[in-house]
């Protein structure tokens, strides 16, 4: 099995949280990559003579770390995911933004397009200003629908994208660098379907942008 470098920090018989680092996908593209995380959680699972597949309950993109719930099952899968249709689950993320945020808390109301459906879709995004460092933003962002990078599509609509954002803007035209878009999933909630509880996990920031801060800029 490839090297281990994601980290289980829940497991029942029912499901896994994992905490995922940037650079790996949670499934394959149609380019039909090999270790994704879906697919080292299967491996694993079959080590140990576990008789299930892990099935991912929601996304993360590839340069993105942190937190990912996993069923065991297509039907533990859909009764989570209905909590998700539901937004029963919360979520939160850390993000560096470049620039400064003048304000401490807002709601970004913006709608995004779906190319896959070919229409644009309702999305809400809250967030709280943690810190101003000289160039960037620390914020603390909670996405209330789950749209397709939403996150990163709204702040830089805003005129304020990540760190790091090589997708919805050019890296080059920003004085700050970064290798991978500054965002990790810390925090998610959510109440486990069979036992009924309200369970709660965070994720540490990864040492990438724990530097970043240190590097203070």
């Amino acid at each position: 099995m490839a090297e281990k470098r994601y980290r289980i920090i829940y497991e029942d018989e029912w499901f896994m949280v994992v905490d995922k680092p940037s650079g790996m996908l949670v499934i394959p593209t149609p380019k039909k990559e090999t270790n994704t995380l879906t697919g080292l959680l299967n491996q694993e699972l079959d080590s140990r003579n576990i008789e299930v597949n892990a099935y991912p309950c929601h996304r993360l993109d590839r340069e993105t770390s942190g937190l990912v719930v996993y069923a065991k099952g297509k039907k533990m899968q859909a009764l989570l995911m209905e909590e998700f249709k539901k937004k029963a689950v919360k979520k939160t993320y850390i993000a560096f933004a470049q620039g400064t945020i003048k304000k401490g808390f807002d709601i970004i109301k913006m709608p995004i397009y779906n190319k896959n459906k070919n229409r644009k879709e309702y999305a809400i995004t809250k967030y709280r200003v943690l810190e101003r460092r000289k160039a960037f933003s620390i914020l603390e962002v909670e996405p209330v629908t789950g749209r397709t990078n939403q996150i990163r599509i709204h702040f830089k609509e805003m005129g304020h994208p990540l760190v790091g954002e090589s997708v919805y803007a050019f890296r080059k035209d920003f004085r700050l660098r970064f290798k991978r878009v500054a965002l990790h999933a810390k925090y998610i909630e959510f109440t486990h379907p069979i036992a009924h509880k309200r369970l709660q996990f965070t994720s540490p920031l990864p040492a990438d942008m724990e530097n970043f801060i240190r590097k203070g800029a």
